[in-house]
């Protein structure tokens, strides 16, 4: 489930890698979006297990954005840790990543973030942006608003069918039920 202190991971691994360790803050947040929906197509499982939500500028990951925006407090080691507060639209990396610093994520996540960098890495954050207006059919315009993007429809649209879209969701409802279980313990 959701993990503020793998989120954070995974903004500095994009951090890490653009140049001077910034960029824009809507550039960020594509890359990770884009990640939770590359890792739904390969691993069928999302990496940031964030709640994905239609806004104006395309497809964000909501607890991430409230995170990057500063509307929540970060937890002890968490997003402050690792990324800059926002700055003229743009965070950076508060850290310098050795192989031995990403401990919340897999091998096989950071290959998928590796994956996403090298498709979209290059792009401003306008192309990336208009990328997931064109590309990413499951986002709405929402006209001013906001709305949830399910993971039934996310798996649709990266390729499972119906049947199959619709037991992802399923298992990953199950997981968050039973994170919050244990959460409230």
């Amino acid at each position: 489930m959701f993990d503020e202190i793998k989120v954070s991971q995974v903004a500095a691994f994009f951090l890490n890698k653009a140049q001077e360790g910034r960029m824009p803050h809507l550039k960020l947040m594509k890359l990770m979006y884009l990640a939770d929906r590359e890792a739904i197509h390969t691993m069928g499982l999302p990496i940031t297990w964030d709640c994905p939500v239609s806004m104006p500028h395309g497809p964000v990951l909501s607890r991430t954005l409230d995170l990057m925006d500063g509307n929540v407090r970060s937890s002890p080691g968490g997003w402050e840790n690792w990324v800059s507060a926002k700055e003229n639209h743009e965070v950076s990396s508060r850290t310098i990543l050795g192989p031995d610093r990403l401990t919340k994520l897999s091998k096989a996540e950071i290959s998928v973030l590796e994956s996403v960098w090298q498709q979209f890495g290059g792009m401003s954050r306008w192309e990336i942006r208009d990328w997931t207006h064109d590309h990413c059919p499951e986002w709405e315009d929402p006209h001013g608003s906001s709305f949830p993007i399910s993971f039934d429809s996310m798996a649709r649209c990266v390729g499972f069918d119906a049947d199959a879209a619709a037991k992802l969701a399923e298992r990953i409802e199950e997981a968050r039920e039973i994170d919050q279980l244990f959460a409230s313990l």
